[in-house]
């Protein structure tokens, strides 16, 4: 308050926990240009303050999985940052520690920590991850990370998140799709294999026009071969398609970790090397683990095991997944919808952030309880997504500082300009 006056002050501003993950409010958005925002930083500082919080409640939890999209961001926040970019870093630790102290928490990186990257043979693992041979192998010795496959006989009913961009006006895509997860269908019945799944896809793409018997509810060649490309691009010569999976090695299916989460544990699943469409595959494939999960669905594999009460999914870029411009068909689109619409009863929770507001899908905004506006340009606050805050507040928008945020809140009549400390956990730059 009165920022660059003598009267300055700073006063700690407490944030309800039932208002941002439940059960009075739920999910999270934030946005602001690349860089100057500190999206991600300001997620995770609410992320760690929450797990702090909640390793003291008795009667609920929270878990997280973080996605990580970006080098090496959110490979190593259970490790102390440094502070090493600072002229001075242990003038810089101190000052950044005074202020965790004043909001009472610890300063602690995050604890509980596992890291989850796709699996690459050996001599071709710097093709997944961000990561280097030496942290990999530091890791796998504290037993934190392991490498994740997709197997077909377990996952081909996540096929459909491979196709969450393309547009399919004529259903033709979803109907392939039904054709081979239904289990019905003799001829994907049998097949065990990526490799004999996509010979099958090869054999229908491979028929003639004149094959074709042009039925009404018949396939045809050429929705079949546009198929094939699809397919053929995202899973051919990618290990992470793969027939078994050792769990001896370290390796692992997404879907059996997410079933065993616990209390304030941190999954951390790195997509940052992976193109768009295999990026848009776990994300969706991850997702829908956690909504089953939270649904019961695995509750006969889990016995007398319960989830977290609450479930905490940050993604960075969420324009990938929801933006106006998805297809209403996209399966990925659909399991963010269902997340924000009904995520809040069932204690599943998105913490969502972007570069433009004005990109995102307007049910997925209109769901979030709270919001978090970062320093932006005046072409996006004179879009209709920022119609409703006062002139005021538009043009603190375009000069607000890094660390610095407009917060709207249902606690809050009017927004309030915060800031928040720089990270505790391990920062690498440049």
């Amino acid at each position: 308050m009165y920022e660059g006056t003598e009267a300055e002050t700073s006063l700690k501003v407490p944030l309800n926990a039932k208002f941002l993950l439940g059960p009075e409010g739920a999910h999270l958005n934030i946005s602001g240009i690349s860089g100057l925002a500190s999206k991600t930083s300001y997620a995770m500082f609410l992320m760690k303050t929450a797990q702090e919080r909640y390793m003291k409640e008795r009667e609920e939890s929270v878990a997280y999985v973080i996605f990580n999209v970006k080098g090496k961001d959110l490979l190593a926040i259970h490790e102390a940052n440094d502070f090493a970019e600072a002229e001075d870093p242990a003038a810089e630790r101190a000052r950044v520690m005074s202020e965790y102290q004043a909001m009472e928490l610890s300063g602690e990186p995050f604890s509980q920590v596992k890291y989850y990257i796709p699996y690459a043979q050996e001599g071709r693992a710097r093709q997944s991850t961000y990561l280097g041979k030496n942290e990999q192998e530091e890791y796998e010795a504290q037993g934190i990370l392991k490498r994740f496959k997709y197997t077909y006989a377990e996952d081909k009913e996540s096929i459909e998140m491979l196709f969450s961009d393309i547009d399919d006006p004529q259903q033709t895509m979803d109907a392939i799709i039904n054709k081979i997860i239904d289990g019905t269908d003799p001829d994907f019945q049998g097949l065990s294999t990526w490799a004999a799944f996509r010979d099958k896809v090869d054999e229908f793409s491979q028929k003639s026009q004149k094959d074709d018997k042009k039925k009404s509810n018949e396939i045809s060649v050429l929705s079949w071969r546009k198929f094939k490309r699809i397919i053929n691009k995202a899973i051919r010569n990618d290990d992470m398609f793969a027939n078994r999976v050792a769990e001896s090695k370290g390796e692992c299916r997404l879907t059996d970790e997410i079933r065993g989460i616990q209390k304030n544990d941190v999954y951390v699943i790195d997509i940052a090397k992976l193109s768009e469409d295999k990026q848009a595959f776990v994300f969706g494939d991850a997702i829908r683990a956690i909504y089953n999960l939270k649904l019961g669905e695995y509750d006969d594999i889990l016995g007398n095991a319960k989830p977290p009460t609450r479930i905490v999914v940050f993604i960075d870029e969420l324009n990938k997944y929801a933006s106006k411009d998805t297809p209403k068909s996209s399966a990925i689109l659909r399991e963010i919808l269902d997340v924000t619409e009904r995520g809040r009863s069932l204690g599943v929770v998105l913490f969502g952030a972007e570069q433009f507001r004005s990109n995102i899908h307007p049910r997925v905004t209109g769901n979030c309880s709270t919001h978090a506006y970062g320093r932006t340009n005046s072409i996006e606050t004179e879009t209709k997504d920022y119609k409703s805050l006062p002139p005021v507040y538009k043009n603190m928008l375009t000069r607000l500082s890094q660390g610095d945020y407009l917060i709207q809140n249902p606690m809050f009549r009017s927004l309030l300009k915060i800031h928040f400390p720089k990270p505790v956990y391990k920062q690498f730059k440049g």
